[in-house]
């Protein structure tokens, strides 16, 4: 799942910035961060597992995988936000800016804990405010470009948003059929967890 996902599967602010916190530090490092940052660690990995292998999610990575083969899952992520954003099921269009501001105070409020290269991403994530506007398909062309950009083998050129755009009522039923699950995923571990701390 993509950085929206992820911030909404969360139970406390801790686990808000080890969420984030995941894809910038070196496996070896998790044990340096306050128990609660550790939890959104622990719970960012169980989310990545869980989705991975879900069959909805197979079937979603073939709206791109003729074009970038094995980085289509990185391409459904970024779709998943799209669908997580515009599901009123979850939140209202106001609850949905009150989170995005929500995490973005959390993550400045954990200042000290940000690796230099997650705060010069966390300031441009803020000024263009990317969790509220995944629900925009100019927003999500945004955030695909950038992968396009940072893969090492794909050219900057491939129509992977054309290809969202094409296969959007396919992917939200992919979205349908996985997210339901993934939430009660995440919520039986972060039940987990919290008994390991009694």
């Amino acid at each position: 799942m993509n950085y929206l996902a992820h911030s909404f599967l969360t139970f406390s602010d801790g686990q808000i910035v080890g969420q984030f916190l995941e894809d910038f530090i070196r496996n070896k490092d998790r044990y340096s961060f306050p128990k609660d940052i550790q939890d959104g660690i622990t719970l960012h990995r169980a989310v990545d597992t869980f989705t991975d292998s879900h069959p909805a999610i197979h079937e979603a990575k073939k709206a791109f995988s003729p074009l970038v083969r094995l980085y289509a899952g990185a391409f459904v992520d970024v779709a998943m936000d799209y669908f997580v954003a515009t599901d009123l099921s979850l939140y209202s269009l106001a609850e949905w800016k009150a989170h995005s501001l929500r995490v973005y105070r959390v993550l400045n409020e954990h200042n000290e804990w940000l690796p230099e290269n997650f705060k010069i991403m966390l300031a441009k994530m803020e000024k263009d405010d990317w969790l509220y506007n995944y629900r925009e398909d100019w927003g999500i062309k945004f955030s695909m470009r950038n992968v396009l950009n940072k893969a090492k083998y794909l050219s900057p050129d491939i129509p992977v948003f054309e290809a969202f755009l094409k296969n959007k009522p396919f992917l939200q039923e992919c979205y349908n059929d996985f997210f339901p699950d993934l939430l009660d995923h995440a919520k039986g571990i972060n039940a987990m967890i919290q008994m390991d701390h009694k």
